[in-house]
């Protein structure tokens, strides 16, 4: 008697299970070696309060991620729902991200700074450390901008966004 093979491998039962787990999201930015570089991210977040510590992880390592992984230095902007566009348009490949109808300017440390969004964190990577396929990355945070936003967040779950705009405190 043989026995079938599970139907569902470990890895997609796993992905499956994270579509359902609403995730914040965040632009990561950064100075490439030909310019400004940024990716859409869902994967940010607090390592430590003291000292101040984030992660995240990237999925590919060519193209903007590539660069961002090696970067010395990067913005996190913390996204609100009235950044769905720009959510958007840095998730997108082959696309003019720092184009016509991004509003950017550079910080005097080089990171392209995106204009209109919530909280952004200015960090320098701690740890690259790679995990399968992807690169896990830990940054101190040097600099928080904005730290009172309290916007309604933009949040990734089950491949779509959605904006958390009413807030119930639990008991």
């Amino acid at each position: 008697m043989t026995t079938a093979a599970p139907t569902t491998r470990l890895g997609d039962r796993f992905r499956h299970a994270f579509r359902g787990h609403p995730a914040g999201v965040a632009i990561i930015t950064a100075l490439g070696r030909t310019g400004p570089v940024g990716i859409t991210s869902s994967s940010v977040a607090s390592v430590s309060a003291d000292p101040a510590v984030l992660g995240f992880s990237l999925q590919s390592l060519r193209g903007s991620a590539a660069e961002i992984g090696s970067a010395r230095s990067l913005l996190v902007h913390l996204l609100t729902a009235d950044n769905l566009a720009l959510a958007r348009r840095f998730a997108t490949s082959d696309t003019d991200r720092f184009g016509v109808g991004t509003a950017w300017s550079p910080l005097d440390s080089g990171e392209p700074l995106l204009e209109g969004t919530g909280t952004v964190l200015r960090c320098s990577p701690l740890t690259r450390t790679e995990v399968g396929s992807a690169l896990v990355v830990t940054a101190a945070v040097d600099e928080v901008r904005d730290a009172a936003s309290l916007a309604a967040p933009l949040v990734y779950q089950d491949r779509a966004y959605h904006c958390v705009s009413a807030w119930t405190v639990l008991p």
